[in-house]
């Protein structure tokens, strides 16, 4: 108690000092821990993808599309438990700027195959029943003021004319981390009325029976196609949503590097703090010695002292960041997802009080090697 009792007394004894460290620690980690989001909501594809699933484009482009008749066949493949598959809409709500995902997909299928999709039964069964029906997630709901019941116009913008849809339905994401800014809607209602590129989708997602056989199956697939009128490109769906990641830049470089700098600068403030702290303190050090503190127990006040700044200033820049991203996504519709995940919470308050120690260590030493009779003589 008495070691604890000296590090807070220390501490505040420079309560603009400290207050302004601490401030500097919690601005920091309110970066990283608003960063980790928005790397997430750009490689969130690749880290929700299911192990368990692939995705069959057209080999050309993924804008070329594939023919329905594909469907039966990708069934037949060994190794394929389910099969499903959906077509870009690219539709307007109200404004160019109210820009969500509209997929049409195969009503049957479809929450079968992405199973981290939550839809109550009453819900997906009103789905099932109406034709222009749709289903839109928590975040796009709440972003528009959406409601079960509700109408939804749209003005299409690939397949021209105006488009009315019924919310049947709001789903949920079994994790934090998935996808519930998206609309969708029935295949056979936009087979129905599009002007062309009937008996197509946009693409195939298929579902393997043992995660293991991906390599085998999708070969498998890509050989079936091959010198075909549509040959097929065959990849894991991480892979696939990586391929999207990529087009946007290297994102985790950049946020790598952003918190490489700012955690490097915090190891400079800091250490410069603690050092004209002990600077200061050089008499009274050598005080401590006097009366019984050891050289590691002086080594241990400093060092404590710096983590304890590092430590504050860590959990209210972390908690700060995890209360801005509880209010969602703040581009509105930009994020597929905007979530702080505790283990992020974990690394960055693990990673502030690191930078604390490193800070700390030096000036720590120089107090730990101070000479009493040499310190008393500077005062």
């Amino acid at each position: 108690m008495r070691f604890v009792g000296l590090v807070w007394a220390n501490l505040a004894r420079k309560k603009l000092r400290t207050t302004l460290t601490v401030g500097s620690f919690a601005v920091a980690l309110f970066l990283f821990g608003v960063l980790v989001p928005i790397r997430g909501a750009f490689s969130g594809g690749t880290d929700v993808a299911g192990a368990d699933r692939l995705t069959v484009i057209n080999k050309t482009s993924l804008i070329m599309p594939l023919p329905f008749s594909y469907r039966d066949r990708l069934l037949g493949v060994p190794g394929v438990a389910a099969v499903t598959f959906a077509t870009w809409f690219g539709g307007v709500y109200q404004d160019e700027r109210n820009f969500f995902p509209q997929f049409a997909v195969d009503k049957d299928t479809w929450f079968d195959v992405y199973s981290e999709y939550v839809v109550p039964k009453e819900r997906l069964a009103e789905f099932l029943r109406d034709r222009q029906g749709c289903l839109v997630g928590r975040s796009l709901a709440k972003r528009f003021g959406w409601k079960v019941g509700d109408r939804i116009p749209l003005r299409g913008a690939i397949f021209t004319g105006a488009w009315e849809f019924n919310l049947d339905g709001i789903y949920d994401g079994k994790r934090p981390d998935v996808d519930t800014s998206q609309m969708l809607f029935r295949y056979d209602y936009l087979e129905e009325q599009r002007q062309f590129g009937k008996g197509t989708v946009g693409w195939y997602v298929v579902k393997l029976a043992n995660p293991d056989d991906a390599v085998r199956v999708a070969a498998a697939i890509d050989d079936g196609f091959a010198n075909s009128p549509y040959e097929t490109l065959t990849q894991t769906e991480k892979a696939f949503a990586a391929s999207f990641a990529k087009q946007m830049g290297n994102i985790g470089l950049l946020v790598m590097t952003i918190g490489a700098v700012v955690f490097f600068t915090l190891l400079l403030v800091t250490g410069n703090t603690m050092a004209i702290a002990v600077r200061e303190r050089t008499g009274e050090l050598a005080v401590l010695k006097t009366v019984g503190f050891s050289d590691l127990g002086v080594l241990g006040l400093v060092l404590g002292e710096s983590v304890l700044i590092a430590g504050q200033g860590g959990a209210l820049g972390l908690a700060l960041a995890k209360l801005f991203t509880l209010g969602g996504d703040p581009t509105r519709g930009m994020l597929a997802s905007f979530y702080l995940p505790w283990s992020s919470i974990g690394l960055g308050f693990g990673l502030a009080l690191l930078v604390g120690a490193a800070a700390g260590a030096l000036p720590a030493i120089s107090a730990m090697r101070l000479g009493v009779v040499d310190a008393l003589r500077r005062v």
